[in-house]
């Protein structure tokens, strides 16, 4: 006869205290317009994975990518910022 047994990491994984901090949250905050703007670029590209590009896609593509990029710098910048670096 087999036992069932459960695994602790599954019975605890939903615990109260396991909430992400207020620092963590924050941190996501800070992020989501760099997760936002993946997203889009990767919405762009999933469109045009069974066709080839038209011209309205690549402009779809190349706004999406300077969307993404300049997200990323400015997340960039801003940690340097609050980090003291160019001050």
């Amino acid at each position: 006869m087999d036992h069932i047994v459960t695994v602790q990491a599954a019975v605890t994984a939903f615990e109260p205290w396991m909430e992400p901090t207020a620092a963590e949250l924050e941190a996501i905050e800070r992020e989501m317009p760099v997760i936002l703007a993946d997203v889009e670029l990767l919405d762009a590209q999933i469109i045009t994975l069974d066709r080839t590009p038209n011209e309205l896609d690549e402009r779809r593509l190349r706004r999406a990518r300077r969307k993404a990029l300049a997200a990323r710098v400015t997340l960039a910048n801003a940690a340097a910022t609050a980090a003291g670096v160019g001050a």
